[in-house]
């Protein structure tokens, strides 16, 4: 099997005979082709998005037209400059953005809750750790070795010491050990 293909350069197409088209399905792209002399990144989006409006199809078809081309446009615009010139209601009820956005949530709360279950799990090994060090030894929660421990990160390094401080002979043994691991 041979696959042909052909590299095509949006920004070296003539991006004017595109825009008069009147394509909807090539419309988004219009603003990465080349455009006239003299005229700006901006300037060129804001006849894109006019072209778009002038289009003989439902509103929700130009709206999603515009969406798309919002989207594109980030590559030779900012934000800013997007938002002024489309809609905010557009971009934001956009459905990549709002799939994107979806997505970027739901990884938001299942890192949010990866990372809370770690930190309990964290801080239940110090509390497990301290309540040894306490009722072997006698060890205050004052004692600047309290602190200490709490400072480390290291779950696991937490379940090692956890298994010292059961079986160290004294409370000096466990600094000693723990001195000799920083």
């Amino acid at each position: 099997m041979v696959i042909r293909y052909k590299v095509i350069r949006l920004s070296a197409l003539d991006g004017v005979a595109y825009l008069s088209s009147g394509n909807p399905g090539v419309l988004p792209f219009t603003p990465l082709m080349g455009r006239p002399a003299g005229v700006d990144a901006a300037a060129w989006l804001g006849r894109c998005i006019e072209a778009t409006e002038a289009l003989s199809v439902s509103r929700a078809a130009k709206d999603a037209v515009l969406g798309h081309m919002g989207v594109l446009s980030s590559l030779v615009c900012d934000a800013a400059t997007i938002y002024s010139l489309i809609s905010e209601d557009i971009m934001t009820e956009f459905p990549l953005l709002e799939s994107l956005r979806k997505r970027a949530l739901e990884q938001g709360i299942e890192q949010g809750i990866e990372q809370g279950i770690e930190q309990g799990g964290r801080e239940r090994a110090i509390e497990d750790l301290i309540d040894v060090l306490e009722i072997r030894f006698g060890l205050a929660t004052s004692d600047p070795l309290a602190a200490r421990l709490g400072a480390i990160d290291d779950v696991q390094r937490l379940k090692q010491l956890h298994r010292a401080a059961i079986q160290v002979p004294s409370l000096e043994a466990f600094r000693h050990l723990l001195d000799a691991a920083e």
